[in-house]
């Protein structure tokens, strides 16, 4: 590796004191015993380089604008004032533009700097002072780590350049489509073997076989590999270590019950209540003079909490849409109790607000409730979807969705209601919308059921905007200044 890159690195170990992969603080190497002769031939400057790739996709700040930039161009969510809202308004009346920076800051810059340094880690686990069985483990990882960042990039922007080497630098072609997903899919089905069981992974966080291969399920469900997608989804089942009944809803995604012992969550963005670590969602999400409300009465507003001038809002029609009877229902704040007592109503105007991630806890911005990435509620419903696009609707689709209505409080579909391929479809993809509120899925759930851009014009925005090219986002100009061989998608 040349020096100049070994250099970089050392100060990638620097800078990168904890370890955002896990629930503890990375025990970091003094600096005088880092050297371009020895940095990357210990275990423990490897650990640092795969962690600092562990850390670029699980960054706290840049999930909210991830779960942002996915629903509010949808007809979930909505957003309004503050300064964030100088981005999110281009994503709300699809206006978005190469130049807007969210495109570079949120989703590219974070993805391929995790490449890089999982690049590192391929390229220099083999002449790490460790065992065989810790190179395996951790090359897997760098594996997985990589090929997770390339999903997520072909799902914002479609293929894009594939650099496999620290070494690869300068101007570089996008990948064709084909290569793309066989690169994706080649290096996922290469690391899960050498990966741990689910549960016997040294910190929760980090790749076991069970949330690898969910993630190979949802890159083929994306792709509408449908086979591939149903079989790869069973394989999760099969672990039968995931559940969907060991919490009601409202307690899932509670701080206490976070960690290895959650069976429902594959992968998550680990957080707490510090700076630099916190989930700042919630202090998005909160009204103005916000003090309580009556659907969260143990949620209370303390004066360590923030709020925002940027409010994350959902859409009434979305909101309106779910069962009254809906548990789900339970996490989103339609009314509440401001500092004069006065009783707000807010579920008109595009004005409730989902409180996925309340935390009592609230330091300024920081909560400490962990955000899903992958839950076993959306492995079933893979499975479901893929089994319904295979041969239409069978026994086994409706116990698999029935298993997400049951704990929703919902009664169970039936044949009766959606007894054919298009039924079940409209079915599921109503159910995945509801479920996943604030969890960055409803802009790829319509763009695979085809309804992203006709949604957008049921709303109010022009079919002359609402174009096809609106599919996938634009590169950043940023990239298409530095790389000349870099194409701009169409349209843009």
């Amino acid at each position: 590796m040349p020096m100049k890159m070994i250099f970089n690195y050392i100060n990638v170990f620097l800078l990168s004191g904890s370890l955002a992969a896990c629930s503890s603080i990375l025990d970091v190497v003094p600096n005088s015993e880092f050297s371009p002769d020895n940095v990357l031939k210990t275990e423990e400057g490897i650990k640092s380089l795969l962690f600092s790739a562990y850390a670029e996709q699980q960054t706290q700040q840049n999930a909210r604008f991830v779960i942002n930039d996915s629903e509010v161009s949808t007809d979930m969510a909505f957003n309004s004032a503050g300064a964030e809202n100088g981005q999110l308004i281009h994503l709300i009346n699809f206006t978005w533009t190469p130049t807007l920076s969210t495109f570079q800051g949120d989703m590219w810059g974070p993805n391929y700097r995790s490449i890089r340094d999982a690049n590192g880690v391929i390229e220099n686990i083999a002449d790490a002072n460790t065992s065989e069985e810790t190179k395996n483990l951790l090359l897997a990882e760098a594996k997985v780590l990589r090929a997770h960042a390339y999903a997520n990039l072909y799902n914002f922007f479609g293929p894009v350049p594939l650099r496999l080497s620290t070494e690869q630098v300068g101007d570089l072609e996008r990948a064709t489509d084909e290569e793309m997903k066989n690169f994706i899919e080649s290096q996922l089905i290469e690391a899960i073997p050498s990966l741990p069981d689910p549960g016997d992974e040294e910190s929760f966080g980090r790749f076991n076989k069970g949330n690898a291969t969910g993630i190979l399920a949802k890159f083929y469900l994306n792709t509408k590999q449908w086979q591939k997608a149903a079989d790869a989804a069973k394989a999760v089942i099969d672990f039968d270590y995931y559940s969907t009944t060991q919490y009601n809803f409202k307690d899932l995604f509670k701080v206490e019950n976070e960690g290895k012992t959650n069976r429902e969550m594959l992968l998550v963005l680990p957080c707490r209540n510090e700076a630099g670590y916190g989930n700042w969602f919630m202090a998005g999400a909160l009204p103005p003079n916000f003090k309580s409300t009556p659907e969260i009465p143990e949620y209370v507003y303390q004066p360590t909490m923030s709020i925002f001038a940027t409010q994350y809002r959902l859409r009434t029609a979305f909101v309106n849409s779910m069962s009254p009877n809906d548990l789900r229902r339970s996490l989103i704040c339609t009314s509440y109790i401001n500092n004069s007592n006065v009783t707000v109503n807010i579920l008109e105007a595009d004005n409730a607000r989902s409180f996925k991630y309340w935390d009592n806890a609230i330091i300024g911005n920081n909560g400490g409730a962990d955000v899903p990435v992958l839950r076993y509620a959306d492995i079933l419903l893979t499975r479901a979807e893929a089994l319904n696009e295979l041969s239409g609707p069978t026994d086994e689709s409706f116990t698999l969705i029935n298993q997400i209505r049951k704990r929703a409080g919902l009664p169970a579909l039936s044949s009766a209601d959606a007894g054919t391929k298009e039924q079940f479809r409209e079915a599921l993809f109503k159910e995945r919308g509801w479920e996943f509120i604030s969890e960055g899925k409803r802009r790829e759930d319509l763009i695979r059921q085809g309804t992203f851009l006709s949604s957008a014009i049921e709303r109010g925005i022009s079919s002359s905007v609402a174009t096809a090219d609106k599919l996938v986002f634009p590169i950043p100009q940023s990239e298409i200044d530095a790389n000349k061989l870099c194409e701009q998608n169409p349209g843009y």
